[in-house]
């Protein structure tokens, strides 16, 4: 069976989709986005027990020189990846798609569908296929938190089994794209469209930071767009940026006002879109 490195399994979650679910998010991206509020998913452990003396209930040890980590012991104090040279976390687990269906099972029949992100989570493609599979023959309902760098256009396997996915647009203009994750946005932007045309885009993510990107142009063509492919019901949500949890070198951004936030979502609503939410 296919293995995806696991950084948390939240059982109970009301933000990461409709209804109740299950979110699981998975280790590693290929964005290096400069607000990014969970740094420490973007790289993998590279082992090297930096964080073996900040944890004070034990929960990390080297083991054949391989962190390893117990959940059992752990307090979630975050001191590991505070203090990891490499910005990751030891506080994963190498799971089966089984496995991790085994504990979303535990929560049936509370939840109305998992959700799985990252990270982003499309890098682990096929262990997607495996565990959205088995939630489907549980009858849940099945998202994607996704960046957009999978062609989802090609991968029809994939999206028999994903109800929807949740998109971030970083930015809109490539440079602007650039400056803030590092890498182009063609494909993200080609997934926007098709995802939006084929009734699988339950929602859009920008996230405001006025300092990186032109934000009111951003959300201006993403508003568009849907109204041109007549996705009115999508929702829109326009993310605040905030300090907590950004690594250090990128906490000086200024927090966008609430007035400014509110321009943008009418702006959003000013295209027809119905269901637009500042957070």
């Amino acid at each position: 069976m296919v293995r995806a490195t696991v950084n948390k399994i939240i059982p109970f979650s009301s933000v990461d989709g409709p209804g109740n679910r299950t979110a699981v998010f998975l280790q590693g991206c290929n964005f290096n986005c400069k607000y990014c509020h969970n740094p420490e998913t973007i790289n993998d452990c590279i082992h090297c027990g930096a964080c073996l003396p900040h944890c004070g209930p034990g929960a990390i040890a080297m083991v054949d020189g391989r962190v390893q980590y117990d959940i059992a012991k752990c307090v979630l104090c975050d001191e590991c990846f505070h203090h990891c040279p490499n910005g990751s976390s030891p506080r994963t687990r190498f799971l089966t798609a089984e496995e991790v269906m085994a504990e979303v099972r535990k929560n049936l029949p509370f939840i109305r569908g998992i959700t799985v992100s990252g990270g982003e989570c499309t890098l682990w493609r096929d262990f997607l296929v495996e565990l959205l599979t088995l939630a489907k023959a549980e009858g849940l309902h099945t998202l994607l938190d996704s960046n957009g760098t999978h062609d989802f256009s090609a991968d029809p396997e994939l999206m028999a089994v994903t109800d929807g996915v949740m998109l971030d647009v970083k930015a809109w203009d490539p440079e602007d794209h650039k400056r803030v994750t590092g890498v182009d946005n063609s494909m993200v932007l080609r997934n926007l469209r098709w995802l939006a045309e084929n009734g699988k885009l339950p929602e859009v993510r920008t996230v405001v930071v006025p300092e990186l990107f032109d934000c009111e142009r951003t959300i201006r063509n993403v508003s568009r767009l849907l109204k041109d492919t007549g996705r009115l019901d999508t929702r829109y949500k326009v993310i605040c940026y905030r300090p907590m949890g950004v690594r250090q070198e990128y906490k000086s951004f200024e927090q966008p006002s609430q007035a400014l936030l509110k321009h943008l979502a009418g702006v959003a609503e000013s295209y027809g879109l119905t269901d637009v939410v500042i957070i």
